[in-house]
């Protein structure tokens, strides 16, 4: 009622008047779960951060802090969650477990007896409660406690902006493909139009012709034409053998020759008259005389080297066509070219040319560069004389060395 004061907050004085009282900090009855709840939550820690860091399942320490022993599977552990996770609250450890055996009810059971059992037996009627109870005080299993997120249903995962969104995308497919369907329609379609001009080959063929001959009465079989040959041929051809046939031969196939029956044989080669070979003119070759069909082949120029001597042969646009050491009887065939090469030699006294057998040189005195002298053999043959083998003794023994090879068989 409005006005009425409450006894147990009013204090009465001696002298009869009565005071409110406040209420103080000691009036309030603390339990040991909430003075643990209120220690985790200095610390900052959940109960999934408990479990993770002491090994100890989120619902046990929920049941600590609840008081509630009968969460436990197994009664004879009971006092070693409780004073750990004391310490880990950083509080006393005898002092939590004697405030939780006082609001719980809980006493330590002696190892051998029923109550320390890890398979607690209980009465049949009392299993359903039992196990309802476990349920509501697992944080995992009932969603009403406040650490452990509620369960959302079907629909509060779905938003309605997502509806439009599909109807949109729906809508697209079915466009796309109706639009694929009727052109694939159209393509396959095809259409008939009639048309006024009759096509040619009926329009060649009168319909009247083939009444008017059955009406014109039967032909006289005497006038009638006679069958083509080629039409005879189509009647009476012989039909295709089974079996081929075979005929007996009069020797035996080893006796035949090819080259003169069957298909390999070879065809007559046809007959080509001879012209006459017999040399005709005012100079008949003699009996046994080879006649000559080509020209005589034109006079080479030899360079050869009696002493080492370095040479270089250039050809008319500069390049260079032989550079060397020759050697003391080595040789080098001038190449003949439209333009005449040039010759550089170190050693001027050991070079010598040879033409048609004769020797001619040496290109200049000896121990002398001579340069720019041309390689042929009308300017070879108008600057030098033939060479004298008594003056050049080395050139004497090369000529004698060239003619005891060639001398040898």
């Amino acid at each position: 009622m409005i006005g009425r004061r409450d006894p147990r907050r009013t204090t009465e004085h001696p002298d009869g008047e009565v005071a409110d009282r406040i209420k103080s900090f000691d009036d309030f009855e603390l339990k040991l779960g909430d003075v643990m709840r209120g220690e985790r939550a200095t610390m900052g820690k959940s109960l999934l951060d408990v479990q993770r860091e002491l090994r100890i399942k989120a619902t046990y320490i929920a049941a600590i802090e609840n008081s509630d022993p009968s969460a436990f599977d197994t009664p004879g552990f009971i006092a070693g969650y409780v004073r750990s996770y004391a310490r880990y609250l950083n509080m006393d450890p005898e002092q939590c477990f004697a405030a939780f055996c006082e609001e719980s009810g809980f006493s330590v059971a002696h190892g051998m007896s029923a109550e320390a059992s890890s398979v607690r037996k209980t009465p049949v009627p009392m299993r359903v409660s039992r196990r309802k109870a476990q349920v509501e005080n697992d944080p995992f299993l009932s969603p009403k406690l406040p650490f452990a997120p509620s369960g959302s249903s079907f629909w509060s995962d779905f938003e309605p902006r997502a509806l439009g969104s599909m109807l949109v995308l729906v809508a697209l497919i079915g466009g796309i493909g109706y639009g694929g369907w009727m052109v694939l329609k159209q393509v396959q379609q095809v259409q008939l139009s009639p048309v006024e001009q009759t096509p040619v080959v009926l329009s060649d063929l009168d319909p009247l012709d083939a009444a008017a001959a059955r009406s014109g009465g039967a032909e006289d079989p005497a006038t009638a034409a006679a069958p083509t040959a080629e039409a005879m041929d189509r009647l009476y051809r012989p039909a295709a053998l089974d079996l081929p046939v075979l005929v007996a031969r009069d020797a035996p196939i080893s006796t035949l020759d090819p080259d003169k029956v069957g298909t390999l044989m070879p065809s007559a080669l046809p007959e080509v008259d001879l012209a006459d070979a017999t040399p005709q003119g005012p100079h008949p070759l003699p009996a046994g005389a080879t006649p000559q069909v080509v020209e005589d082949a034109a006079p080479t120029l030899v360079m050869v080297a009696v002493r080492p001597s370095w040479v270089r042969v250039r050809s008319a646009d500069g390049s260079v066509i032989y550079e060397g050491i020759m050697e003391p009887g080595e040789t080098y065939d001038v190449p003949a070219t439209e333009e005449p090469p040039t010759l550089r030699a170190g050693e001027s006294g050991a070079v010598y040319f040879v033409m048609n057998g004769a020797h001619y040189g040496p290109v200049g005195p000896s121990g002398t560069v001579t340069s720019n002298i041309p390689l042929s053999i009308p300017e070879v043959s108008d600057r030098y004389q033939v060479a004298d083998l008594g003056a050049d003794r080395d050139l004497a023994r090369v000529v004698a060395e060239a003619q005891t090879i060639s001398v040898e068989p």
